[in-house]
């Protein structure tokens, strides 16, 4: 049975290639929802975290968030049928009712484990039951007696009801004289009352023999046919009745699919289930989990009652930084600290921005609003959020309100600031067994200006040693990366903090020309001096705003 509580839940997530605010701002704002409200709020990351973030988490015993890529929906976001699995010994006749019962032309076998092992359809039945020269059927679907008898709703006189037919053909017992040319060793017959058919029908080696319109069957063929390892069936049936049914007690599974079955899984996006449903003429089809586990079936009405993922934005309200997809999920809120961008939502949402420097300080005023007490895990990731984007207060974004919040988050969380905060950027700027890519994605994001597109990633660094390792790194890959995503422009900013400076490295067509009259620089070569530059959202990306639109440029 699948979970309808997890179609309920509202995700918290950052930007992509998210940062420490993102994260411990996605996880600190699930944790306040959580108290306030009745819907269940879960964090997310849209990304991978980076060094600085893993120390956190790690530092205050916190799990990482489950990784969400695509908020597109998917067949977990739509009401499926849980249609229960049924067993393969079920016999045609049976699933056939069943089917009319629940108004269904598919079902879907499953083991004891619940595990998806076939499906039949209403088509499948009807074709085994227009199979009508096959008499061998019930021995080679290896019918059990069980079956036989629930079909004929009969009696068994002799025999084992749980005994299994593994071979021989279905004959209808008319006379002595046609039996001794038909009947073989192995054969089920039906007869009716006359006693000389019954007889010949043991004498001639039947292994079952059914007996119609509930005739009496006379001792002394029964010892016969215990003797002679016959079975013996009574049925109320008349003898054309029971030939008609017999045959429908053969298993489904013999009949069902059990390869290259078009199932989907829980987390198959809703456009390609579409399109495969769309070129089939299937009308249910089974889904699992990931454990391959039966959830149960859908059909293309389905999807008319699809519920779109619940999202909340934390950190960013830029399409381009948004998880992939997003255009189709539910956005319910936006808390934010960065320019109103290009997101656009469907219907009008809870839109929070404010100019300080990091999420987590709006997050603070709303506990405080809420009078929500903050857990000292939860405190100590608030003020991780703090301390990274406001560089430990040296930002040119960082405000009286940061740092307020963040010297109460230091009492709650039981730090040190001059103590933790160097530890934190220290383990973000530790290099060790790092690619190049890896560290250009780290904290990376896109701006569309105008009718260009700029990707922009940023590193900080303590100590030389590491900004110089890193410089010779990204030097290295922006050219080839710049043409691997077709975008116009490509930056890193190399900020060092004790000396509250930038070294701008980037790529792109007349790049050199745009950082130099954007900052009034030399710049070459791909690389530029930024004196006391080191945010990049209010003392970079504003002067190369006004710079490509200025149009003063080719670029």
């Amino acid at each position: 049975m699948i979970d309808i509580s997890t179609q309920r839940i509202v995700r918290v997530i950052g930007h992509k290639n998210p940062d420490t605010d993102s994260i411990c701002s996605a996880i600190a704002y699930a944790y306040l929802k959580n108290q306030i409200s009745s819907e269940p709020h879960e964090p997310r990351r849209a990304g991978e975290i980076s060094k600085e973030t893993a120390f956190v988490l790690n530092h205050f015993g916190v799990e990482p968030p489950r990784l969400s890529v695509d908020m597109s929906p998917n067949i977990g976001n739509i009401d499926i049928r849980q249609e229960p699995g049924v067993d393969g010994q079920m016999s045609c006749r049976a699933a056939w009712q069943r089917m009319n019962d629940r108004h269904i032309d598919t079902l879907c076998i499953t083991n004891e484990e619940g595990e998806l092992q076939g499906l039949i359809t209403l088509k499948d039945i009807a074709n085994a039951n227009m199979e009508l020269f096959n008499t061998a059927v019930l021995g080679e679907a290896k019918t059990s007696y069980k079956n036989l008898l629930e079909v004929l709703d009969g009696r068994m006189l002799v025999g084992d009801p749980d005994g299994v037919i593994t071979e021989g053909h279905l004959h209808v017992g008319t006379s002595p004289e046609a039996m001794a040319e038909l009947v073989k060793p192995g054969d089920l017959v039906m007869v009716s009352n006359r006693y000389e058919a019954q007889m010949c029908a043991i004498d001639y080696g039947a292994a079952c023999l059914v007996v119609c319109m509930d005739a009496a069957v006379p001792e002394i063929l029964l010892k016969r046919a215990k003797d002679g390892g016959c079975a013996v069936v009574q049925t109320h049936y008349d003898t054309y009745a029971a030939a008609r049914l017999v045959t429908m007690a053969a298993p489904i599974r013999h009949f069902a699919v059990t390869q290259d079955m078009v199932t989907f899984n829980l987390k198959t996006p809703i456009e390609e289930a579409r399109k495969v449903m769309a070129s089939l003429r299937h009308r249910y089809f089974p889904i699992t989990d990931k454990e391959n586990h039966y959830v149960g079936v859908i059909s293309r009405r389905n999807f008319l009652n699809m519920h779109r993922k619940k999202v909340i934005l934390v950190d960013h309200n830029e399409q381009s930084q948004a998880v992939d997809g997003l255009e189709e999920a539910n956005i319910l809120e936006i808390i934010d600290h960065h320019r109103i961008g290009t997101l656009e939502t469907s219907g009008p949402v809870y839109f929070r921005n404010e100019p300080v420097g990091c999420t987590s300080t709006i997050l603070f005023e709303m506990y405080q609003e809420n009078k929500v007490e903050i857990p000292k895990q939860i405190a100590g990731l608030m003020l991780s959020a703090i301390l990274s984007d406001t560089l430990m207060f040296h930002s040119p974004t960082c405000t009286m309100f940061d740092k307020a919040a963040a010297r109460e988050l230091a009492g709650i969380a039981g730090e040190q600031i001059e103590e933790y905060g160097p530890k934190m950027f220290e383990a973000g700027e530790d290099l060790t067994g790092r690619s190049a890519e890896e560290l250009l994605y780290t904290d990376f994001k896109e701006f569309d200006i105008g009718e260009y597109t700029l990707s922009l990633g940023q590193g900080f660094f303590m100590s030389r040693r590491a900004y110089e390792k890193a410089r010779k790194l990204i030097l290295g890959i922006l050219p080839a990366e710049r043409e691997h995503t077709g975008k116009d422009l490509v930056f890193y900013m190399l900020t060092y903090v004790p000396e509250q400076r930038t070294r701008l490295l980037y790529d792109g067509k007349e790049a050199d020309a745009l950082v130099s009259q954007s900052f009034g620089v030399k710049a070459e070569h791909g690389e530029a001096d930024l004196p006391g530059v080191v945010s990049r959202k209010k003392q970079l990306i504003p002067p190369l705003r006004e710079q490509i639109l200025s149009g003063n440029l080719h670029l």
